[in-house]
């Protein structure tokens, strides 16, 4: 399985979106920073609730205004879209290699590489909100499923385990 194989795959954005939908993504886009973005998003959201670009667009949007609680929930929406779709376990916990080979066996290599990359953004946002072990059980998760590291999840584990080893700077100056 090649996680970077995007031949004869539709890609996320690629969905059919209604087109008050995509008006109101753009509306929200043209008016980042102001208070109309957000109402814009989530009447987009109303509209296509399980639209990944709509979900993309949320999470984006939450992730950058640093509202990580937000942005989780998002993430983790967008993997139960995503991971229904693909016949996934709806606990990510119960993934399997068995179960991620049988979805990429039906060639959705885009949308199975979309659920683990939305995986791994809620992993980033637990890394935010300090939430660091549970960030690392979801990243060795991917890492388990991404034997070649296409997704650089086990890069970012040595990160998070250096940094760790690294001491402080109040021991650093006792020693």
């Amino acid at each position: 399985m090649d996680l970077l194989d995007f031949t004869d795959c539709n890609l996320y954005f690629e969905d059919a979106l209604p087109a008050e939908a995509e008006t109101l993504l753009d509306k929200a886009s043209a008016e980042y920073g102001e208070p109309g973005a957000e109402a814009a998003l989530l009447s987009a959201y109303a509209l296509a609730p399980r639209n990944l670009t709509v979900l993309v667009g949320l999470y984006r949007f939450y992730f950058y205004q640093h509202r990580m609680e937000d942005a989780l929930h998002v993430a983790e929406q967008a993997m139960s879209v995503s991971g229904a779709t693909l016949g996934l376990p709806a606990d990510w916990r119960h993934l399997t290699p068995e179960c991620v080979a049988a979805a990429a066996a039906d060639r959705r290599f885009a949308l199975l590489r979309f659920y683990l990359l939305a995986l791994k953004a809620a992993s980033i946002v637990l890394l935010r909100l300090r939430r660091i072990d549970e960030a690392k059980t979801r990243l060795r998760m991917i890492a388990t499923l991404d034997s070649k590291d296409h997704l650089d999840s086990a890069k970012l584990l040595e990160v998070i385990a250096e940094f760790h080893e690294q001491p402080d700077d109040e021991t650093a100056l006792a020693a």
